[in-house]
């Protein structure tokens, strides 16, 4: 072995000692490693593929910016490419989210968004709307604001001294639901208690609400009840709360609407997208509202106040837009909705009679498979079993790369398993998907452990 292959020169997410496979090559769905195997990719990367590996339009799209300008910055140049994607964004967003701030990633995209919201409210007059609310079984990205209205009990840990306080509501999850409902309305439910809280903390306090339209990593591609959207926009509206959907991981088409509120007709005020934006070929992220937001602020301050040296970056923008062409010329989101149907259906005929799997749901190209060690009671297993991670190892051994969670269930209980493969998979790698993973998850129950 290779000097510092078993060093951990390099800080992963794995235990001390796991030596990864080295990825050498990659094509369309699938991607090698330096012992040749090949492995189907269901989410290697979270929700981060839009087109797979090595796309002929993104790679010559990057080639040819290459040979032009690499970078100009943001604040002393504009580019064809990143005035290209902000137009692109614009027509696919909708009428409603006309401004673009460009920056790197989710968590530097769910920051701005809260960066705005503040600005906003300061420029109307109300500095005292600080607060923000968010739900819990929520994630929004590892930087320190991202961290604060992120739901996540077990990654907030280490930073939970330092983090600024958020104000959490109950996730909107119809298999796992609030312990005070009672049945009936379960979107109305879930809308009181957000306006309960906001009264609670008193209006003229609250800056934003932050939420994901379907969740991704802390819950397992969670799509809200039917309703729920419209109902929490009716109640932030009411007391002048923005909206703010964090959609970096279900948005740029992965849910089968190019944003994943459009499917509920709800428009947020301000909304943050990356992963399917640069697809794996380079880091981007951006930050969109509404005309309303950016002349409030701009009319009062002259400019948003949020910009990073790699704001805008002029080779990623142009990336960034050969995928938007790609997504729009091929008809990729229809595609989301079609493929996430065969998608589902595949593991619902497969697992939906398994014993422990409790949950199978989502929305598009963004599907989850809910682990559970009793599904009459949908009590998880017991989380010293890591049953997330023997399910990724037995994936992986077979072949599949698949997205694993722990936490599912409160934060720190519970086991999902995502799946959200690039737009262009075939009917027959989805059928691939659905029998490596169902045979994954076999073999990580049959391990020895404690339930």
């Amino acid at each position: 072995m290779e000097e510092g292959r078993d060093m951990h020169l390099w800080v992963n997410q794995h235990a001390a000692g796991e030596v990864l496979p080295r990825a050498t090559h990659g094509r369309g769905c699938e991607i090698f490693d330096a012992d040749g195997r090949r492995y189907l990719d269901g989410s290697g990367g979270p929700a981060l593929f839009s087109l797979g590996y090595g796309h002929p339009d993104v790679v010559e799209a990057i080639t040819r910016q290459l040979g032009q300008v690499q970078f100009a910055y943001s604040t002393v140049f504009t580019t064809e490419a990143i005035d290209g994607l902000a137009l692109a964004l614009a027509r696919a967003a909708g009428p409603e989210l006309r401004h673009t701030s460009f920056v790197s990633g989710g968590s530097e995209a769910v920051e701005t968004c809260l960066k705005i919201a503040l600005q906003y409210h300061l420029a109307r007059g109300e500095p005292g709307r600080t607060e923000f609310i968010a739900r819990r079984q929520s994630w929004h990205g590892y930087t320190l604001g991202a961290l604060a209205v992120s739901g996540h009990p077990a990654r907030r840990r280490p930073y939970e001294t330092v983090l600024r306080g958020t104000h959490f509501v109950s996730p909107a999850n119809a298999y796992r639901p609030p312990p005070d409902f009672a049945g009936g309305d379960l979107a109305a439910h879930l809308a009181a208690e957000l306006e309960a809280t906001i009264l609670r903390l008193g209006p003229a306090r609250v800056a934003a609400f932050i939420f994901e339209p379907v969740v991704g990593a802390a819950g397992g591609a969670v799509p809200a009840p039917p309703g729920y959207a419209a109902a929490v926009r009716a109640v932030c509206d009411r007391w002048g709360v923005l909206l703010v959907a964090d959609e970096v991981m279900c948005g740029i088409g992965r849910c089968g609407s190019f944003r994943a509120l459009a499917h509920d007709g709800v428009a947020p005020d301000i909304m943050a997208i990356a992963k399917g934006l640069g697809g794996g070929y380079v880091p981007l992220g951006a930050a969109l509202y509404t005309q309303e937001v950016y002349r409030t602020i701009a009319d009062r301050f002259g400019t948003v106040a949020s910009v990073h040296t790699y704001s805008g970056h002029t080779l990623a923008c142009a990336a960034g837009l050969a995928i938007l062409g790609v997504i729009e010329r091929d008809g990729l989101v229809a595609a989301c909705a079609r493929q996430g149907t065969r998608l589902i259906e595949g593991l619902r005929r497969r697992l939906g009679g398994h014993a422990h799997v409790g949950d199978i749901r989502g929305r598009g190209l963004f599907v989850a498979v809910e682990l559970v060690a009793d599904r009459q009671t949908a009590t998880p297993f017991a989380p010293e079993r890591r049953l997330h991670d023997r399910v990724r190892r037995a994936c992986l051994e077979r072949g599949l790369l698949c997205y694993p969670s722990p936490g599912t269930a409160d934060g720190l209980r519970g086991d999902h398993v995502l799946l959200s493969p690039p737009y262009i998979v075939s009917a027959a790698e989805i059928d691939e998907m659905v029998d490596t993973l169902a045979r994954g998850i076999d073999a990580a129950l049959a391990e020895p452990g404690r339930a």
